[in-house]
């Protein structure tokens, strides 16, 4: 039996206590998940800046006009396949609205987030102007 302060063996070193050394500690899932090494991790609330927002915008809209000329040839190759008008016409109608789409989509803004404060003050409940009498020259 051991008490305290007795060692086993003079000269031998006394085996370390079960020392756990802690797993690498996982990357944080920030704004760029899977390219920690490339990018920081996203700390700030902070909405994107007015660059990015119009990047984005630009590159929406940039897609959805991309569409347009291949449903144009894609309606020609139609019309020459199938020769049937109605094929490519309906390709064709289904393109006339995208411009109007990719301008509404990219002018949109980003969603609000669930914090962000409402403009709303209760205007609505007051009144413009007070009623009453005026005297008015006839």
């Amino acid at each position: 039996m051991q008490s305290n302060g007795d060692t086993s063996g003079a000269g031998e070193p006394t085996p370390d206590p079960a020392v756990t050394t802690p797993a690498a500690a996982r990357s944080a899932r920030g704004y760029f998940p899977g390219a920690d090494a490339k990018h920081p991790v996203l700390i700030t609330e902070a909405a994107p800046s007015l660059d990015e927002q119009h990047r984005a915008r630009v590159r929406r809209y940039t897609i959805i006009m991309a569409f347009r000329i291949p449903c144009l040839i894609l309606a020609a190759i139609a019309y020459s396949m199938f020769e049937n008008p109605l094929i490519s016409i309906l390709i064709i109608v289904a393109s006339v609205p995208l411009p109007w789409i990719a301008v509404l989509i990219a002018n949109d803004r980003p969603p609000r987030a669930k914090d962000e404060p409402s403009r709303w003050d209760g205007r609505d409940n007051q009144i413009a102007l007070e009623s009453g009498h005026r005297k008015a020259i006839d």
